[in-house]
């Protein structure tokens, strides 16, 4: 039978989602590492996809096989095994072709900014306090985005891909009304190997006037990878929401009331 885990991370402390040599903890491990010990066999997982170190997932699913039934609250058991920031939501038995990670039709991620220093966010934003960012020069890059498929231009390593394109269904800019809280979504059915983060680099690029919209749209014209990129750190991208034609289920969690704090104003 198989299974899907509905479960939300905070990525503060992992090298990311996928299991890793060289004895770096990964969140692949610990939950594989706790099933196996709750069913007293090796229990091994596939993600809906992968996540950098320090990247935090909001909504998550993996699926496991098992062939034992069992007469226990799995999601309590499991959720008492697991570390704070590992939390099960959901396990709900799908079809045996069902999958975790080529199943998902679409994928939403989060990324925050703020510009002036705050402990509290430290570890679910970044900070960028260099310059006041121009978030109107920065939304017209962004409504670019859905225009263009190949992007190749924003990926760390697209020889490795056997396609470079991704469909964007949806990407938007929002800021509180002082501008120094910002939260770039975007939506699209996959993404490449440091897409976001390269993305959201050039996006502050733009915002701290040293790069041009048109300079931007130029590498999705022409698709050529820069030399050196600007990635954005980590601890401010969140997996925040996977959709999948065969399961409807909303992301549990919500972001934290520092980041939830004011209104949200589109960009446009």
């Amino acid at each position: 039978m198989r299974y899907f885990l509905h479960i939300a991370y905070s990525g503060t402390n992992y090298r990311g989602w996928q299991m890793q040599k060289g004895g770096v903890i990964s969140v692949q491990e610990v939950i594989e590492k706790n099933l196996s010990q709750v069913f007293k066999k090796p229990v091994f997982v596939i993600g809906c996809g992968r996540t950098d170190a320090q990247v935090h997932a909001s909504q998550y699913f993996l699926h496991f096989q098992l062939e034992d039934d069992w007469d226990f609250d799995l999601v309590f058991r499991l959720n008492k095994m697991l570390p704070p920031d590992i939390s099960v939501f959901d396990v709900i038995p799908v079809g045996p072709k069902h999958h975790a990670r080529f199943g998902a039709t679409k994928r939403t991620y989060d990324y925050f900014i703020h510009t002036y220093k705050d402990p509290f966010l430290r570890n679910i934003s970044t900070l960028y306090t260099e310059f006041k960012l121009d978030v109107k020069e920065m939304a017209k890059a962004v409504a670019l985005l859905t225009s263009y498929e190949d992007y190749h231009a924003f990926c760390k390593t697209p020889n490795a891909h056997s396609s470079t394109l991704c469909l964007i269904s949806n990407a938007e800019l929002f800021s509180n009304e002082s501008e120094d809280r910002i939260r770039f979504q975007i939506t699209s059915n996959r993404f490449l190997r440091g897409m976001i983060r390269i993305i959201v680099g050039k996006l502050l690029l733009i915002g701290s006037g040293k790069m041009t919209v048109a300079e931007f749209e130029e590498f999705l014209i022409s698709k050529i990878t820069p030399s050196e990129f600007d990635v954005a750190h980590p601890q401010g991208l969140f997996l925040s929401e996977i959709q999948y034609p065969f399961l409807n289920i909303p992301p549990k969690t919500s972001f934290s009331a520092f980041q939830q704090n004011g209104e949200w104003i589109k960009i446009k």
